[in-house]
């Protein structure tokens, strides 16, 4: 077998329980990226499948040096399997995408091509989704809209896995519980340029969809601490601050308004609720400073230990990079 050159392209496909989708999925990888000059390597993350997917990329890996696998010991989920994808991609330009082929390797040279205009991440926008709309098109619009205003990273679609990468902007993204559709939200706060881009979608020919309406929940808590992250990081004291802030003005209020009844209209403190109100806004207020910080020693526990730096470097001029600046 000839050997193959460097790959300047990796390919990250998370599969869990695709058997049917896979010898199609990378033949139409194959087709899609063959006839360019870019030489590729395809990351398969097997999440813990309960069929007969790790035998076919056993045989898939067997027969193209360029397929590499990484099998899990149980089903970890998306957000799993594409960190370790990312985390063993070797190529310079890193493309996730789904192994149920809905979404077409055909859109890659073209994402490749956005991303040469100057951009760090292309996310794909499935503009003419082949879904049901009413249980899967119209909750993704209505997310997508409310996950654009939250976080300020406006893009048509959250939820496509397409999307194309520089490793280097990875490199300062780290993904944890169910944030994979988060991720150009995370390439924003390292300071990457990101754009969007219609690509094809495709009907589901194989396999059922592993998104469910129960997971709605979970994409509101990660919402809120992607929002949290975004804002306050490095500052947490600030957001537990603003409570503490009201908090305390509230206590105030409410004490002023028990010594103006006192002394207007000789009503004693015992027979007021507004002092109870303002005993439980101040023990609030003294229990959201300290809340912060807290929050504050962990946050710089958390930096200082691992020389994590706050902030992201682009590229130096006549300078080399510290070693504790990654």
């Amino acid at each position: 077998m000839n050997a193959h050159p460097a790959p300047h392209l990796s390919i990250v496909v998370p599969v869990y329980n695709e058997e049917e989708s896979l010898r199609p999925m990378h033949a139409a990888i194959g087709a899609a990226l063959d006839p360019t000059a870019h030489a590729y390597e395809v990351i398969y993350v097997d999440d813990g499948s309960r069929d007969r997917s790790f035998e076919i990329l056993q045989e898939l890996a067997a027969e193209d040096p360029r397929v590499k696998v990484v099998r899990f010991r149980r089903n970890f989920g998306q957000t799993a399997a594409m960190a370790a994808g990312f985390e063993h991609a070797t190529g310079d330009v890193v493309f996730p995408i789904d192994a149920d082929l809905q979404n077409d390797p055909i859109d890659i040279p073209k994402m490749l091509a956005r991303l040469d205009e100057g951009f760090d991440v292309v996310a794909g926008w499935r503009e003419k989704r082949q879904d049901a709309f009413l249980t899967k098109t119209l909750p993704s619009r209505i997310a997508n809209r409310i996950i654009g205003r939250v976080t300020g990273v406006p893009l048509h679609d959250y939820g496509c896995t397409l999307k194309a990468c520089r490793a280097e902007v990875l490199h300062d993204v780290r993904l944890y519980g169910e944030m994979h559709r988060f991720l150009p939200v995370f390439a924003h706060l390292a300071g990457a340029r990101i754009t969007e881009m219609p690509v094809l979608h495709h009907p589901r020919r194989w396999g059922t969809s592993k998104y469910t309406l129960a997971k709605t929940f979970r994409v509101i808590l990660d919402l809120i601490t992607v929002r949290f992250l975004a804002a306050y990081a490095t500052k947490p004291i600030y957001f537990f601050g603003k409570f503490a802030a009201w908090s305390m003005a509230a206590s105030l209020f409410a004490m002023g308004w028990t010594v103006v009844h006192r002394l207007a209209w000789h009503i004693y403190v015992k027979d007021q609720p507004m002092f109870q109100v303002g005993i439980f806004f101040g023990i609030a207020g003294l229990q959201f400073l300290l809340f912060g910080l807290l929050a504050e020693m962990t946050m710089r526990t958390y930096y200082e230990s691992q020389r994590k730096p706050t902030y992201f470097v682009r590229e130096r001029l006549n300078l080399a990079a510290p070693s504790q600046d990654r």
